[in-house]
């Protein structure tokens, strides 16, 4: 029997492309989960609506706002884990959107916290995101590594992870942060770069990306979530940040040779101005020290670099529909 099993557990942002895997993971694994997901008119749950007709009958699926803090106490009511993913994530829309994404990522925090206190909750599990340390200044990346707000989005999540932190050592509140280093794999959106990458590789004669020199640790999801699952069980990690990373990099224009040659089609690549990063916003380079979550978690990547893109290039092969291929989406 899993440890999960009968466990009752809160995901915000289950709708997101993390968030819908943990979910789907923690149901197979016997937890009864509520997925908290934004209420839109349409009651579109996001990406859950991927996960099978039998995944989805045992979630209770709740819809709201992070910043409603009523929403948010309500979802939190009578579970013993929480899982927090709910964000507004993606680094071009914090540029035109500041205020939103703050509220979103600060302030909805603020109200999860509150909840977790409130009701006593046995852990959160609470996601960071490596764009909080900006560009190396030294590598690899622990974390101890100064944060840096080099975009709206990256200085949103500085404040989160320090509200985190306070409320650990103000209330004793256990909670641990994670800190994932670009995800990857199938259901990711085309605001990421891998899946725009592959769905131009799989559909064009020519891949239209932004910085070719970034480089990037990036990391399957699946290994994502199975640290996702450690921290919400591991002993002694509470007030604890830790690095869910491979401790390898390569740059986005590296990156992009390697898919095409996966993809196995004669494809060229060109940068867009459009897709480029303010100059002093853009991050250069990303490369995780993992030996805390070794030594806390048990945890290690599974995932080679080239076995998660053969995954994601085959699931995104027989998904194209749900992609505007070679549109910039931010």
């Amino acid at each position: 029997m899993s440890e999960w099993t009968g466990k009752r557990v809160l995901v915000t942002g289950a709708g997101g492309f993390i968030g819908s895997q943990l979910t789907e993971m923690l149901v197979r694994e016997g937890a009864q989960v509520r997925a908290f997901v934004r209420y839109n008119s349409r009651g579109d749950a996001g990406l859950l609506r991927q996960l099978s007709p039998e995944i989805r009958r045992e979630l209770d699926v709740v819809a709201g706002d992070l910043r409603d803090t009523a929403a948010i106490d309500q979802a939190v009511a009578g579970v013993t884990v929480v899982f927090h993913l709910g964000a507004i994530i993606s680094i071009p829309y914090s540029y035109k959107h500041p205020m939103e994404t703050a509220e979103t990522n600060f302030m909805g925090t603020l109200n999860v916290l509150l909840a977790c206190r409130a009701h006593g909750v046995e852990r959160l599990v609470h996601t960071s995101t490596s764009e909080v340390y900006g560009t190396a200044q030294f590598t690899p990346m622990d974390e101890g590594h100064p944060l840096q707000g080099q975009s709206p989005y990256s200085a949103s999540k500085i404040g989160a992870d320090k509200l985190v932190e306070s409320f650990y050592r103000s209330y004793n509140l256990p909670a641990v942060t994670v800190r994932p280093f670009n995800t990857y794999g199938p259901r990711q959106s085309a605001r990421a770069v891998i899946p725009t990458i592959i769905t131009q590789a799989l559909t064009s004669d020519c891949i239209h990306l932004g910085n070719l020199d970034a480089r990037r640790d990036f990391t399957y999801v699946r290994d994502t979530v199975d640290g996702f699952l450690r921290a919400a069980v591991a002993p002694d990690v509470a007030g604890r940040e830790l690095n869910l990373g491979t401790g390898s990099d390569i740059s986005v224009g590296e990156l992009a040779g390697q898919i095409i040659r996966l993809v196995n089609r004669p494809v060229e690549i060109a940068t867009e101005e459009e897709r480029l990063r303010p100059e002093k916003s853009e991050v250069m380079r990303l490369l995780s020290d993992n030996g805390l979550a070794r030594q806390m978690l048990g945890w290690e990547p599974a995932y080679s670099l080239e076995d998660g893109l053969r995954e994601t290039i085959a699931w995104i092969g027989d998904h194209l529909d749900f992609y505007n291929v070679g549109r910039y989406e931010i």
